[in-house]
């Protein structure tokens, strides 16, 4: 009977191909069919289109502004996931709640919130709107949840016995932290800055309004790729779209590399 129901509920080689057939229908095929397209002009024009100045001067503020993103979210992603955990306050349930504000919010909507609050009609003497600052005000809101969604629940499962004899034998705050809690939490951190890396090179929805797409200045990879799109020029927009992802995919492959070596004590 146990190898009837074993044969009856599939065998591993059936998971795996349905789980790649999967992953080919909704990620492979797509990709394959850019790649086919960036392909279309030969590679005189696809490095015409995608490493001209103007789109040098988008991945390079694309990938600037992403790499800020990644650090203001590192520090107060963890900051913001540590009271939620080791701190009571009223309206707690309330920030709880709003930490995924931007996971249920349209990305339009969100960059038409930014601009009507920070641009130049705000109201409140801060005007950000068609700057660099403004966009990164707009990557930071989208790519809030990431990382106190995946530091929280480690913080919630961390034996804090650990950290009491610590600091029973003299250890203060910072060390503390530094030498018993950060080990656990790095994993969890390099997971959550990765999702908002790749949020944030690929976001379009909050930008376009708050930015205002000037070329050298405002114009990130996404928009780029929009501008070129309204041209009617899909090969120079599937160029630079597979250059992002060839230049993303293997930043990626490092932080995997740099996880897999955070967590090298835990096998």
């Amino acid at each position: 009977m146990p190898g009837a129901r074993k044969r009856a509920l599939g065998t591993p080689a059936l998971g795996s191909g349905l789980a790649l057939g999967y992953l080919s229908i909704i990620v492979l095929v797509p990709l394959a069919a850019v790649a086919a397209k960036a392909a279309d002009g030969g590679w005189h024009h696809f490095w015409q289109v995608a490493w001209n100045p103007e789109s040098r001067a988008a991945l390079e503020l694309t990938f600037e502004l992403a790499g800020g993103v990644v650090a203001i979210n590192a520090v107060t992603g963890t900051a913001l996931a540590w009271t939620l955990v080791r701190d009571e306050f009223p309206g707690k349930r309330f920030v709880n709640t709003l930490i995924d504000l931007p996971f249920a919010l349209p990305t339009i909507v969100a960059g038409l919130t930014l601009l009507a609050l920070y641009g130049p009609t705000g109201g409140i003497g801060v005007d950000v709107a068609y700057t660099r600052w403004g966009v990164l005000m707009a990557l930071l809101f989208v790519t809030l949840p990431f990382v106190v969604r995946t530091v929280q629940p480690v913080l919630i499962e961390l034996d804090r016995d650990m950290e009491e004899a610590a600091a029973s034998l003299g250890a203060g705050r910072f060390t503390v932290f530094r030498r018993i809690v950060f080990p656990h939490l790095l994993p969890a951190l390099l997971s959550g800055v990765t999702l908002a890396f790749a949020r944030a090179i690929g976001e379009f929805g909050a930008v376009i309004l708050i930015a205002g797409n000037l070329p050298f200045k405002t114009e990130v990879a996404s928009l780029y790729v929009f501008e070129h799109i309204n041209s009617d020029d899909p090969t120079g927009a599937s160029a630079l779209a597979m250059l992002m992802l060839v230049i993303s995919f293997g930043l990626l492959l490092a932080v995997g590399a740099l996880r897999r070596w955070a967590t090298r004590h835990d096998r």
